[in-house]
């Protein structure tokens, strides 16, 4: 690699298996020492050393937008704690960092993820990727970029027949059509309200609230977004009595609430059909 070793010291607090297994992301996978995949084109490595996280392969800005290293999650997590439910979960899921991604790559991996689990939506984008990515050379070993919302639109549902997305190859092509056309501007998204935001989002076929949310939250920086699945309803009416959260008060950090709730509830091996 011919980036610079970077060190992101410990008063961060994140913690990189919880950041890389919360599923938010999909190109990241276990090494001997750490985590290593696929970002901004380059293949980096992230390894928890005593004194922080060491990551190799990006530069130093780089490491700060992935990280999202200007925001301060001390100041969230005083606020947060608030509220009485997440004052108890947060001491389990601190640590979780919400990546900044790639927005292209964020809303057509989430579209990859409507009704999928986390092992085969892996396995698709890495298809995806090999078939259609750029070549990165890292030793021995070849990793691959995301591809363009060019190069996919170029494309035909035949053409994915072999990443096996099943009823997702035409919700691929649509997106990237729609995007690599400017009908769906994703740099305009950055500027919109979170529900026009959303409402533009879901003009591209295939997106629903929950991929909306998913992709404004994980790839757009909103942190308001609360993408909600049946696991999460069933952990808010637990906890919570509902399963909305336009009923309860996250103070503008819903998407980081919703992430904390969720790892509480795999790591505790809370039973919401018994609360």
């Amino acid at each position: 690699m011919n980036s610079i070793n970077i060190l992101i010291n410990n008063s961060y607090g994140i913690n990189i298996e919880k950041t890389f297994e919360c599923g938010q992301c999909f190109r990241f996978d276990k090494t001997e020492t750490g985590y290593g995949g696929v970002v901004f084109s380059k293949y980096a490595h992230f390894e928890q050393t005593e004194d922080g996280i060491l990551v190799t392969g990006l530069t130093q800005n780089e490491v700060d937008s992935l990280f999202d290293l200007k925001r301060d999650y001390n100041e969230i997590d005083a606020v947060l704690q608030k509220d009485p439910v997440l004052a108890d979960v947060i001491p389990y899921s601190k640590g979780i960092r919400l990546l900044k991604q790639q927005p292209f790559e964020t809303l057509v991996s989430f579209i990859i993820s409507a009704s999928n689990n986390i092992p085969r939506i892996k396995k698709i984008v890495a298809a995806l990727c090999q078939s259609f990515g750029e070549p990165i050379y890292e030793g021995e070993r070849v990793y691959y970029s995301f591809p363009t919302p060019q190069k996919l639109a170029c494309l035909s549902v035949s053409d994915l027949a072999p990443i096996r997305a099943g009823f997702r190859d035409k919700y691929i092509i649509d997106c990237a059509k729609k995007v690599a056309s400017g009908e769906v501007d994703l740099e305009k998204i950055y500027g919109m309200p979170i529900d026009k935001a959303r409402a533009e989002l879901m003009r591209i076929a295939g997106v629903g609230n929950k991929v909306a949310d998913c992709a404004l939250l994980f790839g757009f920086g909103f942190f308001d977004s609360f993408p909600k699945d049946v696991w999460i309803k069933r952990i808010l009416k637990a906890l919570y009595g509902t399963e909305t959260e336009k009923d309860l008060e996250f103070y503008g950090y819903g998407g980081l609430a919703q992430q904390y709730l969720f790892y509480y509830a795999r790591q505790t091996n809370f039973n919401t059909e018994q609360k």
